[in-house]
């Protein structure tokens, strides 16, 4: 190949990297700048984000999707805060108990700020009735007029009691009590109980009459009894109306004042009635009648305070809300979503009530925003389904997780359920938002909105002008020293570097502060009041140095020829591939040796990765379009007989990806044409069936890779990297690469096509088919063909026979 032809394939220096123009940032350092800065360049999510804050309709939940890093979180943070202030401030909560079933507590719904009022009010009731009760049965006036009631009852008590024994004078018989009732007794003349002895010593006549009177006597006693215990019965219900209407004189004071004080709220004032009548049916509990003599602390487990029951539970309190509430929920497991009602344990058994349930998220930002991060949401149990149950429903509903999963259901609290009115903005990656699209069949109904951000935007003038502000309020917000523009420039390039494009900048804006950050440590340490570009330059090494010991070691690997690869001289089928790994947070390259080997056969092309199962799809799929490149640019005249090896030597792990398929099919090619390829040089790209060589990624890492290992076994100065020709805008490359590209120690080749690829690595012409249709015989594709049409040849001198029908590898030893 001619020099002018290799020279025109070879990148320009000044492509190899873009430099930012210092004139065209216009300022001294960043504390001239602004303090705030908005979102850089993501016009496509904004615009999704604020049309989704903006529709109140059922459904329009939003789903915002962009890889971690590109400020997706902090933005929406900020923009759902803007967009909560516009909003009016929701209602309060409260808890309170059903008295006609207590294991369905009643919800109440009050205007913002009122929940604390209302607990508060109910509190200082229950409090003057607890105080009133006991003032009013401690009074003297109660004693007496109690007594005067029941001195009734025991004077008609007495008169019955009175009458009977009358009857049994006359009847010469004596009413005697005893433990088990009333007996009648006989008595002599005297008035004396006659003792059994004598009763037996009586003429039978006399007993007879004696006992004939008893038995008159014993009904008369009976129907006296009855009469009594009715009297008392009604002494009892009496006292207890009595009691009744003095505790209601108590009572009714302060519930028609809160009831006065709360009468638009019906909720409200049912629960002051149920309050009322509960009281009163329970007043003997709350006067504590019921522990009779026994001191309270003699009591086997602490007695609970009666009139707990009157609480009010503030589920939600909105006092000190300024406009919509916006709750950002960092474990969302199922009950911190929904809420739950805790237990307490007495003697072994779990009891609970009203007063024990306790707000989730879903409470607390109903009536505004609910920020989750989608990843958090599906790895706890049950989270996303009662997410969804709510959204669907339009309600909170709190259940034990045992009933929600569908498990043995358990004797819980059932309270209310709350509606709800909430805008959910669940946060994730790409890969989670489609996963869940074409899984989860209701997901579209529930976020209909998607807000995507891009981990780059293009860097035009205007997108450049709003990363300065970012940097700069980056400072300003954080306290770091500013930096002049050599350092925004120095952080610009950087960020274009990790979008690998001269024409895009990241949006990967906490690897940006990274740099910020560790550039201010590095510019203080220097004591520079600001941070230049020799501060910058030294950030991103040294962060590089922190985690580039692998690399290191397997570049030493190299220079002691442990790991085989050439640098230096010409061989024939054998080529220098690059590949990228990453560990972690550090991507490099690496060179590793392809070689081909090409003999008399049917096989084909050879892929001995996918032979031993080492080879990923996409790089099986790679060597087939070689292998039909070949077919069709050397088989249209006769069939394509060889056989052919390709392999990446000293690989110990699965391979994948097609960046390396031009480089194979270079080395397939030298190996039949017999001319050697520079070791100096390396190679990417993947091919395609016509020839044409396409981009592939880590271009940057690739070539730098090749450059250090150059540098450690020696630069020559005809040492270079091959890349597909889209790739050049991809270039942003290290300065000291540049440099010694500048220098001519080192070289960038870019290439359309295979025969431009195979001319800078032979040093010879591809060679192109003439009139005739055939290559000139001293090209590579002539060698190629003349090299095939010899195999094909002696396969069919020495070709299968009856007893070796098809062509077979030979058996390994």
């Amino acid at each position: 190949m001619t020099a002018p032809t290799r020279e025109r394939l070879r990148v320009p220096v000044e492509a190899l990297r873009w430099t930012c123009d210092l004139t065209s940032l216009g300022f001294a350092t960043t504390a001239d700048l602004p303090r705030e800065s908005a979102i850089v360049g993501q016009v496509r999510g904004v615009r999704a984000l604020q049309f989704g804050l903006g529709i109140d309709q059922p459904g329009y939940n939003i789903f915002v999707s962009g890889a971690p890093g590109t400020g997706r979180s902090t933005y929406t943070r900020g923009e759902v805060e803007r967009a909560a202030q516009a909003k009016p401030v929701p209602s309060d909560w409260c808890y309170v108990r059903n008295f006609a079933a207590a294991d369905q507590p009643v919800a109440i719904s009050l205007p913002a700020g009122e929940g604390q009022a209302f607990r508060a009010q109910v509190a200082d009731l229950v409090t003057e009735v607890r105080e009133g009760l006991r003032r009013a049965f401690a009074s003297e006036a109660y004693e007496q007029q109690r007594a005067t009631v029941a001195k009734q009852y025991e004077q008609q008590l007495g008169e019955i009691w009175q009458a009977l024994e009358n009857q049994a004078k006359i009847r010469s018989l004596m009413l005697q009590r005893t433990p088990t009732g009333i007996l009648t007794v006989a008595v002599d003349l005297q008035g004396r109980p006659i003792t059994p002895e004598v009763f037996q010593s009586l003429p039978e006549g006399e007993r007879q009459r004696i006992a004939d009177r008893s038995k008159e006597l014993e009904e008369v006693l009976a129907e006296a009894q009855r009469k009594a215990r009715s009297l008392e019965r009604e002494g009892r219900e009496a006292l207890r109306q009595f009691d009744a209407q003095t505790a209601k004189f108590v009572i009714d004071t302060p519930v028609e004042r809160l009831k006065d004080a709360d009468r638009d709220h019906a909720k409200v004032v049912a629960f002051l009635n149920a309050i009322e009548q509960d009281m009163l049916e329970h007043l003997a509990e709350l006067r504590g009648d019921d522990e009779g003599e026994r001191p309270r602390q003699e009591l086997p487990f602490p007695r609970q305070d009666p009139y707990a029951r009157y609480q009010v539970n503030l589920l939600v309190d909105h006092r000190g809300t300024h406009g919509a509430p916006v709750i950002i929920e960092t474990n969302p497991t199922y009950y911190n979503l929904v809420g739950k009602a805790e237990y307490r344990s007495e003697f072994g058994a779990l009891l609970t009530d009203f007063t024990m349930i306790k707000a989730g998220a879903l409470h607390r930002a109903n009536g505004g925003f609910l920020i989750l991060q989608a990843r958090d949401v599906l790895t706890n149990p049950y989270a996303y389904d009662g997410l969804k149950r709510a959204l669907r429903s339009q309600e909170i509903r709190i259940e034990h997780l045992g009933e929600a999963a569908g498990l043995l259901p358990t004797a819980t609290l059932r309270p209310d359920p709350i509606a709800l009115d909430i805008k959910v903005v669940l946060i994730g990656t790409p890969d989670v938002f489609h996963l869940l699209y074409g899984l989860d069949e209701e997901f579209e109904k529930l976020f209909k909105i998607r807000a995507d951000f891009d981990v780059t935007i293009d860097r035009t003038p205007a997108n450049q002008e709003e990363y300065v502000r970012a940097i700069a309020a980056i400072c300003h917000r954080t306290g770091s020293c500013h930096f002049d523009p050599s350092g925004v420039a120095a952080v610009l390039e950087h960020s274009a570097r990790l979008a690998a494009s001269q024409d895009k900048l990241s949006t990967r804006f906490n690897e940006v502060v990274e740099i910020v950050f560790e550039a201010t440590a590095w510019a203080r340490e220097g004591g520079s009041p600001v941070v230049t570009r020799e501060h910058v330059r030294r950030a991103v090494e040294e962060k590089a140095y922190r985690s580039n010991l692998l690399e290191e070691r397997i570049r030493e690997l190299i220079t002691k020829g442990v790991i085989l690869v050439d640098t230096d001289g010409a061989v024939t089928g054998q080529i220098n591939g690059l590949s990228v790994l990453q560990l972690g947070d550090y991507t490099f390259g690496q060179p590793s040796r392809i070689t081909a080997r090409a003999y008399v056969g049917g096989r084909g092309v050879v892929n001995i990765e996918r032979e031993t199962q080492m080879s990923g799809r996409v790089h099986s799929k790679g060597v087939f379009v070689l292998a039909s490149f070949l077919a069709s640019r050397f088989a249209q005249a006769h069939p394509l007989s060889l056989s052919a090896s390709l392999t990446f030597e000293q690989l110990y792990s699965d391979v994948d990806g097609d960046s390396a398929s031009s480089t194979e099919l270079y080395a397939l090619l030298s190996e039949l044409s017999g001319l050697p390829i520079a070791q100096g040089l390396a190679v990417t790209g993947s091919v395609n069936q016509m020839g044409e060589v396409q981009p592939i990624g880590g271009v940057n890492e690739k070539i730098e890779g090749f450059y250090y290992v150059c540098k450690a076994k020696g630069l020559t100065g005809r040492q270079g990297v091959v890349i597909p020709h889209q790739n050049v805008r991809d270039l942003m490359l290290r300065e000291e690469v540049v440099a010694a590209c500048r220098e001519g120690r080192f070289a960038i080749w870019a290439v359309h096509t295979i025969d431009e690829g195979i001319e800078v690595l032979t040093d010879s012409e591809a060679g192109a088919r003439g009139s005739d249709g055939r290559f000139p015989p001293t090209s590579v594709n002539g060698r190629v063909e003349t090299r095939l049409a010899e195999l094909a040849k002696r396969y069919r001198e020495f070709g299968p026979t009856p007893e070796h029908p098809k062509d077979t590898p030979p058996a390994s030893t």
